[in-house]
Parts: structure tokens; C-alpha cells; sequence
């Protein structure tokens, strides 16, 4: 798959879930600790486009999406999670982000919340 591929799919994936204010009931989640805990051993999945990423407490980051390997490495730093990856060869550059929580779903935007979000559920 090529990279303008990729990049569609992850456009189609942020465009699909909507901007920060649309959905009501997110609560923003400000520190490690309430993220690992909410995370616990779960994976955070998006069926529409293929996504399962395993989020562990050892700042690593693996998975697949599209049928292409994914890892990395996270970090929480000021308030946001900072994440950069690979996605099948291609990187994804650093990046801090919003994280909130509504229940099963966690919501990730980028630009520490000032640009585009992405919706997982916990499974």
C-alpha cells in the first residue's frame, strides 16, 4: 500500500470521527495514571478501517491497520499523549494529543487539541 494510500485511510479514519465538539459526553483525560487505567489490557480498535493498536505502559506502541504492521513509542508529556509511529514502512511523524474518554471510547486529536480527532473503542 502506498504512502498516499495510508494517508487516505487515516484521513477517511479522522474525517469519519468527527470534530472535538461534535460528540457529547467526553471527558478529557489529563495524566498517565487515568490513561493506563483506562486503557488497562485492552487495545484501542477501529473495525471501519482496520485499526488494533496496543497502547503499553513500557511507552510502546504495536498493532496493525489495513493489514500493515504499526509500532512505536508514546510518552505523556504536559497534559497530552506525544506518540510518534511507523505504519508499514512509512513514519508518522511526533505528535502531542487530546485524549478523552467517553466509556469504551477513547478520542485522540491531534495538535495537543487544536486539530483533527480520531475515535477508538477499548476491546
Amino acid at each position: 500500500m502506498s504512502t498516499t494510500m495510508k494517508s487516505t485511510i487515516v484521513a477517511l479514519s479522522v474525517l469519519a470521527a468527527g470534530s472535538a465538539v461534535a460528540a457529547q459526553g467526553f471527558q478529557p483525560v489529563s495524566d498517565r495514571a487515568t490513561f493506563l487505567q483506562l486503557m488497562g489490557d485492552k487495545n484501542l480498535s477501529n473495525r471501519l478501517y482496520g485499526v488494533n493498536l496496543k497502547v503499553s505502559p513500557d511507552g510502546t506502541i504495536a498493532g496493525t491497520g489495513a493489514g500493515w504492521d504499526i509500532t512505536g513509542t508514546w510518552s505523556w508529556e504536559g497534559g497530552y499523549f506525544c506518540r510518534e509511529m511507523n505504519w508499514g514502512g512509512d513514519p508518522i511523524a511526533y505528535n502531542c494529543q487530546l485524549v478523552e474518554a467517553n466509556g469504551p471510547e477513547m478520542r485522540f486529536t491531534t495538535d495537543q487539541g487544536a486539530g483533527e480527532s480520531a475515535s477508538f473503542r477499548l476491546r
